[in-house]
Protein backbone atom coordinates (compact mmCIF):
# COMPACT_ATOMS: atom_id res chain seq x y z
CA UNK A 1 0.00 0.00 0.00
CA UNK A 2 2.96 2.39 0.70
CA UNK A 3 4.59 1.40 -2.50
CA UNK A 4 1.50 2.35 -3.95
CA UNK A 5 0.84 5.71 -2.53
CA UNK A 6 4.37 6.89 -3.19
CA UNK A 7 4.26 5.62 -6.76
CA UNK A 8 1.39 7.64 -7.23
CA UNK A 9 2.72 10.99 -5.74
CA UNK A 10 6.10 10.08 -7.84
CA UNK A 11 3.68 10.01 -10.95
CA UNK A 12 1.85 13.19 -10.14
CA UNK A 13 5.43 14.92 -9.12
CA UNK A 14 6.50 13.99 -12.74
CA UNK A 15 3.13 14.97 -14.88
CA UNK A 16 3.32 18.51 -12.64
CA UNK A 17 6.79 19.18 -13.52
CA UNK A 18 6.14 18.95 -17.39
CA UNK A 19 2.70 20.95 -17.79
CA UNK A 20 4.96 24.23 -15.98
CA UNK A 21 2.76 27.11 -15.46
CA UNK A 22 0.33 28.81 -18.27
CA UNK A 23 1.41 31.43 -20.78
CA UNK A 24 0.54 35.37 -20.37
CA UNK A 25 -1.46 34.94 -17.02
CA UNK A 26 -2.07 39.01 -15.04
CA UNK A 27 1.19 38.31 -13.52
CA UNK A 28 3.12 39.12 -17.13
CA UNK A 29 1.14 42.27 -17.04
CA UNK A 30 1.95 43.41 -13.92
CA UNK A 31 5.52 42.05 -13.94
CA UNK A 32 5.43 44.54 -17.06
CA UNK A 33 3.69 47.70 -15.44
CA UNK A 34 6.09 47.40 -12.57
CA UNK A 35 9.05 48.33 -14.65
CA UNK A 36 7.29 50.51 -17.07
CA UNK A 37 6.64 53.09 -13.80
CA UNK A 38 10.42 52.30 -12.73
CA UNK A 39 11.79 53.89 -15.54
CA UNK A 40 9.06 56.74 -15.01
CA UNK A 41 10.16 57.75 -11.43
CA UNK A 42 12.66 59.44 -9.68
CA UNK A 43 16.67 58.43 -9.86
CA UNK A 44 16.43 57.81 -5.96
CA UNK A 45 14.28 54.27 -5.67
CA UNK A 46 14.04 52.01 -2.31
CA UNK A 47 12.38 48.68 -2.74
CA UNK A 48 10.50 49.05 0.14
CA UNK A 49 9.10 53.39 -0.14
CA UNK A 50 10.32 56.11 -1.80
CA UNK A 51 11.76 59.29 -0.21
CA UNK A 52 10.39 62.34 -2.24
CA UNK A 53 13.12 65.22 -1.50
CA UNK A 54 10.71 68.56 -2.55
CA UNK A 55 9.92 71.81 -1.22
CA UNK A 56 7.38 71.13 1.33
CA UNK A 57 8.29 67.78 2.33
CA UNK A 58 11.40 67.96 4.08
CA UNK A 59 10.12 67.86 7.15
CA UNK A 60 10.63 63.81 8.88
CA UNK A 61 9.88 62.96 12.60
CA UNK A 62 11.09 59.32 13.91
CA UNK A 63 13.27 57.78 16.56
CA UNK A 64 17.07 58.14 16.06
CA UNK A 65 19.48 55.94 17.44
CA UNK A 66 23.09 55.57 17.38
CA UNK A 67 25.94 53.51 16.44
CA UNK A 68 29.70 53.53 16.53
CA UNK A 69 32.62 51.31 18.34
CA UNK A 70 31.55 48.15 16.65
CA UNK A 71 31.96 49.61 13.60
CA UNK A 72 34.17 52.46 13.80
CA UNK A 73 36.57 52.33 10.91
CA UNK A 74 34.90 49.92 8.58
CA UNK A 75 33.76 50.85 5.43
CA UNK A 76 30.15 52.22 5.47
CA UNK A 77 27.63 51.61 2.50
CA UNK A 78 29.27 54.25 0.27
CA UNK A 79 32.66 53.24 0.46
CA UNK A 80 33.82 55.30 2.91
CA UNK A 81 35.52 54.37 6.07
CA UNK A 82 33.34 55.16 9.12
CA UNK A 83 34.32 57.64 11.59
CA UNK A 84 32.17 57.49 14.82
CA UNK A 85 33.58 60.97 15.29
CA UNK A 86 32.43 62.80 12.02
CA UNK A 87 28.96 63.87 12.59
CA UNK A 88 27.59 61.19 9.83
CA UNK A 89 24.12 59.01 9.60
CA UNK A 90 22.95 56.03 8.04
CA UNK A 91 19.17 56.27 6.67
CA UNK A 92 17.82 53.39 4.85
CA UNK A 93 16.53 55.67 1.96
CA UNK A 94 18.32 59.18 1.55
CA UNK A 95 20.63 59.79 -1.00
CA UNK A 96 24.32 59.80 0.17
CA UNK A 97 25.63 63.34 0.99
CA UNK A 98 22.22 64.30 1.62
CA UNK A 99 22.71 66.93 4.39
CA UNK A 100 19.98 66.50 7.36
CA UNK A 101 19.55 68.72 10.55
CA UNK A 102 18.71 66.62 13.52
CA UNK A 103 16.85 68.48 16.68
CA UNK A 104 16.59 66.06 19.78
CA UNK A 105 12.71 66.49 20.73
CA UNK A 106 13.53 66.33 24.05
CA UNK A 107 15.60 68.87 24.64
CA UNK A 108 16.21 71.00 21.20
CA UNK A 109 19.50 69.90 20.98
CA UNK A 110 20.27 69.89 17.15
CA UNK A 111 23.24 68.90 14.98
CA UNK A 112 24.03 68.86 11.07
CA UNK A 113 24.91 65.14 9.71
CA UNK A 114 25.47 64.09 6.26
CA UNK A 115 24.25 60.63 5.01
CA UNK A 116 26.97 58.25 4.26
CA UNK A 117 25.43 55.05 5.67
CA UNK A 118 22.12 52.25 5.09
CA UNK A 119 20.01 51.53 7.90
CA UNK A 120 18.88 51.53 10.73
CA UNK A 121 17.73 47.85 10.52
CA UNK A 122 15.53 47.71 13.68
CA UNK A 123 11.65 48.42 13.55
CA UNK A 124 10.36 51.26 14.12
CA UNK A 125 14.09 53.43 14.31
CA UNK A 126 14.83 56.21 11.17
CA UNK A 127 18.29 57.32 11.65
CA UNK A 128 21.41 56.08 12.87
CA UNK A 129 23.14 58.56 13.60
CA UNK A 130 27.58 58.47 14.39
CA UNK A 131 28.72 59.09 18.02
CA UNK A 132 29.84 62.40 17.76
CA UNK A 133 26.04 63.14 16.21
CA UNK A 134 24.51 61.42 19.22
CA UNK A 135 26.52 63.24 21.61
CA UNK A 136 25.77 66.53 19.63
CA UNK A 137 21.80 66.54 19.99
CA UNK A 138 22.79 65.08 23.90
CA UNK A 139 21.32 60.91 23.42
CA UNK A 140 24.18 58.89 24.27
CA UNK A 141 23.11 57.85 27.39
CA UNK A 142 19.28 56.92 26.36
CA UNK A 143 20.05 55.24 23.12
CA UNK A 144 16.78 56.07 21.25
CA UNK A 145 14.95 59.31 20.86
CA UNK A 146 12.54 61.33 18.99
CA UNK A 147 13.75 63.33 16.65
CA UNK A 148 13.34 65.73 13.79
CA UNK A 149 15.01 65.67 10.38
CA UNK A 150 14.98 67.94 8.40
CA UNK A 151 16.54 67.84 4.60
CA UNK A 152 18.62 70.67 4.57
CA UNK A 153 20.26 70.04 1.08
Amino acid sequence: MGKRIAMMAMAFLVIFCFIGPTKGGQGDEYVQSVYNNLEEEEPYLSMKRRIHIAVGQTVIVGKASWYGPGFHGKITANGEIFDENSLTAAHRELPFGTKVLITNLNNGKSTLVTINDRGPYIKGRHIDLSRAAAREVGMIDVGVVDVKMEIVK
